[in-house]
């Protein structure tokens, strides 16, 4: 018997343009115990279909127009409010897609876990803390109980996910519907959320709805996947079915979109168009306009449900008469460009013995007892027209040294030379000309959209401010262009940001970025949120840019599939240091440092036989208040030796790109 049957669901919603069919139709099931992903790109319906199980669809503009939504043979439609909540958080939870805007800001992260413990489990204010404090410690935020009083806000982008994470699974749900559940996560940290997200599985037999654009955590953690298009099902099979045999041309094109090794300086493989408006559907097959195989009848018949094998069905024409094989369709890979050799290019950017520290202050007069050394003395440069990778868990401070860099954050000491100009010494008033060559995409696209201003308004705020374009009516057609060129249509410029997914806002963040001109780019997660597709499109356009304008990128990332594919060189930070760098041919094909391996081998791959062991780092990133003795790494290294403890190991130089900082190579 199935856990959740989902029957014919529809869920609609009224707007100025028409109704929106957002999920129209879709079927499947998920088993106890079994992990079951959905995915597909931005705007495919896949949230809200979650949102739908979880009854909060956003009444009156949205409803569900009908199907059904079995969840252990009751239809969860058909339950009163009162039944609904009850159900809601205790029998079915979920983790949320942005972790920024689902925690509240005035309450503490305890509070936040206690109040769904209190609610369901009944149990007292003292024990529901303890079990809260157990749930931060499950989820790896270390020092949980001193934690526990904190505020959102003083949380990492990761930390907040995994409190998220954290209040989802504090009820031990029979289904877990996790939305984006490791988009902000590192991948080590990804890895143990990974890990104990199955060791849930196993002990309480727990179902996951898993919603996501990454297929290597699809590949490790699902047994089965539904490819969802246009807010209907195109294909769903077994995993490994699924990627050793993917029949939908759709499916294939997202396979086919993933950056890899092999493909460094070719250009991705991209779908063409985008996703339609879910007020504007083909009568039939919804991927007609896209697709490099349609037929004559596609767009106006709409495809049946077609049974490949047992278990594997796909809603396409070209399997009207069960074709049990196809040839998989490659198009030829097209150079994007020559790689340059990266050692030859002069430095745009030179950082020395750069810091960034906190002041920690208390009591009444607010003294200064101590400082967190979130950047600790970084010697870097960035090489123009290049792309340096920047890599690390959450917490390591990657952010703080981009932001250092643009001098967004006051540095506390060192240097930081662009143009000959040393920007640390420079006021305010003398930094302005260097903003609009000195640009950063936000990690969270949401909270750096202003939700008061349209698209159109937010694209060219920049260009208002550094006199860019003549009229009103030049600027708007200048913002257009940038519409076009990340993805999206010119007239999402009269909406507000509210309207748009999580990987479409930040192709906007991407847009606005670039309406200025900038030349040198730092790259906050700017690739997180988006689905393998937009990817793909996203990760051609900024190569492309990079040529046409000798653009030079700070790329901060936790995808090192991304790495590998898009840097030249990277760096990898371990609290507040950088502890190992090189080209990227150098850091995967020679690593060095253990914390660098460990990284590496954490990446999620779709090809279970790479036979790369998994290295599970112990424990989380230290606390930078008070980082460890000597190596900062040692409390968490396998390789660990005496003088690891008693002090920081010097820089060993490997190549005249590719150095070190550990005592294994002394």
């Amino acid at each position: 018997m199935s856990l959740l049957s989902v029957r014919n669901l529809k869920t609609y919603f009224r707007t100025g343009q028409g109704l929106a069919r957002a999920v129209d139709g879709v079927y499947f099931d998920i088993e106890p115990g079994q992990t079951f992903a959905l995915v597909g790109e931005s705007g495919c319906g896949k949230s809200v279909t979650a949102l739908s199980i979880m009854q909060l669809v956003p009444e009156p503009a949205g409803y569900i127009a009908g199907g059904e939504i079995l969840y252990k043979d009751k239809d969860i439609t058909k339950l009163s409010e009162q039944e609904k909540r009850r159900i809601r958080g205790n029998e079915i939870s979920m983790i949320f897609q942005e972790p920024m805007t689902s925690l509240n800001p005035v309450l503490t992260v305890g509070d936040q876990i206690m109040e769904t413990i209190v609610l369901h489990q009944k149990l007292s204010k003292s024990d529901a803390k303890q079990k809260a404090i157990e749930m931060l410690q499950l989820v790896g935020i270390p020092e949980a109980k001193q934690r526990f009083d904190e505020y959102p806000h003083q949380f990492s982008g990761g930390m907040k996910q995994r409190v998220m994470i954290a209040i989802a699974l504090s009820c031990q749900p029979g289904l877990l519907i996790a939305d984006e559940p490791t988009t902000a996560l590192d991948v080590t940290i990804q890895a143990q959320v990974l890990e104990l997200m199955q060791k849930l599985q196993e002990e309480t037999g727990t179902a996951v709805l898993l919603i996501t654009h990454d297929l290597g955590v699809v590949a490790e953690m699902a047994q089965r996947i539904a490819v969802m298009y246009a807010g209907q099902i195109a294909e769903v099979a077994d995993t490994r079915d699924l990627f050793d045999s993917p029949h939908h041309p759709y499916t294939r094109k997202l396979l086919e979109s993933l950056p890899t090794r092999q493909k460094r300086g070719m250009a991705l493989q991209t779908i063409k168009g985008r996703v339609p408006k879910s007020t504007n559907y083909l009568p039939g097959c919804r991927f007609a306009d896209r697709c490099h195989e349609v037929m004559e009848h596609c767009a106006q018949v709409l495809p049946e449900t077609t049974e490949i094998k047992p278990g594997h069905r796909v809603s396409c024409h070209l399997y009207s008469d069960v074709r049990q094989k196809i040839d998989k369709v490659k198009e030829d890979l097209t150079p994007s460009s020559q790689q340059v050799d990266i050692k030859q290019k002069e430095a745009i950017i030179k950082a020395s013995d750069f810091k960034v520290y906190f002041d920690i202050k208390k009591g009444l007069f607010k003294k200064t007892v101590g400082y967190v050394r979130a950047v600790d003395g970084v010697d870097m440069k960035i090489r123009k027209g290049g792309t340096l990778a920047l890599v690390g868990e959450s917490g390591c401070g990657k952010t703080t040294l981009g932001k250092g860099l643009l001098q967004l954050i006051p540095p506390t000491d060192g240097s930081v030379i662009y143009d000959n100009i040393n920007l640390m010494e420079l006021k305010k008033n003398e930094l302005f000309p260097y903003r609009r060559r000195l640009q950063i995409i936000f990690q969270d696209p949401y909270s750096s959209l202003n939700p008061r201003m349209m698209v159109g308004e937010i694209v060219q705020e920049g260009m208002l401010t550094h006199k860019i374009g003549e009229s009103k009516t030049e600027r708007l057609e200048r913002a257009g262009e940038f519409m076009n060129r990340v993805g999206l249509d010119p007239d999402v410029l009269n909406r507000y940001p509210h309207e748009f997914s999580g990987g479409q806002r930040q192709r906007i963040s991407i847009a606005r970025c670039l309406a200025v001109e900038p030349e040198f780019l730092v790259c906050d997660e700017a690739t997180s949120a988006l689905d393998v597709s937009v990817q793909a499109q996203i990760l051609n356009l900024m190569k492309d840019l990079q040529r046409e304008f000798d653009l030079t990128y700070l790329f901060i990332t936790h995808d090192l599939s991304i790495v590998e594919y898009f840097a030249d060189e990277v760096m990898v930070m371990y609290l507040g240091r950088i502890v190992e760098r090189g080209t990227t041919e150098e850091i995967f094909d020679d690593t060095k440092h253990p914390y660098t391996q460990a990284l590496l081998s954490a990446i999620p791959r779709i090809d279970p036989e790479t036979g790369a062991k998994k290295i599970r780092l112990e424990g989380d990133v230290p606390s930078p208040v008070n980082p460890p003795s000597g190596c900062h790494f040692h409390p968490r290294c396998p390789h660990v030796m005496p003088e690891c403890k008693v002090e920081y190991p010097p820089k060993t130089q490997f190549s005249d790109t590719h150095s070190c900082k550990c005592y294994l190579y002394e």
